[in-house]
């Protein structure tokens, strides 16, 4: 699973559409440096300055079946509404990459949802799929990395698998700039244990999974 090159220059646009291709050849993208400096160091101060009676332990499962399992993982999230300046032009950076992602790949991705994660020393999120295949509920996942200066003895890598028989996948370190894309259904993945805390936003697009007798929200 060969990890794809850093992108340089070009603009968001130019990004959006590597993107795209990236996930039409391999179903995932890892794009170094990709978020914006001044959106990637606005998330940061954010995200560290943040109360820790901001962040609750995650959960594994949606709705009713929602239960928190240390087993699984052992991280805090915080949801992140748009509120501050920060979330806000997150949000709408993300929203100009949704609407790329429709234009090169025809996904129909409706609705964006994300949360800070903060991995303490120890943490970690075992093996996994962010979607329940056929439920098309989530079907774009999305993390950005906000750690300046991480390097390979702070550990803390995301492991991406090509499929269920993949059992050595590839690392990609949390520093931060550092933009990864998969598709929810197909990847599975893991967050090994870091030397210190970890911080990244953890998103997902979704298709519009209303009908007449049910109502989907974002979350």
């Amino acid at each position: 699973m060969p990890a794809q090159p850093a992108t340089t220059g070009g603009g968001d646009e130019t990004l959006f559409e590597a993107v795209a291709t990236d996930l039409h050849e391999h179903g995932y993208s890892v794009r170094h440096g990709a978020l914006p400096e001044d959106l990637a160091a606005s998330l940061r101060t954010e995200v560290a300055a943040l109360p820790a009676q901001a962040f609750r332990p995650a959960g594994v499962g949606r709705a009713g079946d929602h239960q928190l399992n240390r087993f699984v993982r052992s991280d805090a999230i915080c949801w992140i509404q748009g509120a501050s300046p920060a979330a806000a032009a997150w949000v709408a950076w993300t929203g100009r990459l949704r609407e790329a992602l429709n234009r090169h790949l025809l996904l129909g991705l409706f609705s964006f949802e994300s949360h800070y994660a903060c991995y303490g020393p120890g943490d970690f999120y075992r093996r996994h799929v962010d979607a329940f295949r056929g439920e098309a509920n989530r079907v774009l996942s999305l993390v950005a990395y906000l750690n300046p200066g991480w390097g390979p003895a702070d550990g803390g890598e995301l492991v991406l698998y090509r499929d269920a028989d993949d059992h050595e996948g590839l690392r990609v370190t949390p520093l931060q700039g550092t933009l990864v894309t998969f598709l929810s259904e197909e990847v599975p993945h893991e967050v090994l244990p870091a030397a210190r805390p970890r911080y990244s936003i953890a998103g997902w697009y979704r298709v519009n999974g209303s009908s007449a007798l049910r109502v989907d929200p974002p979350r």
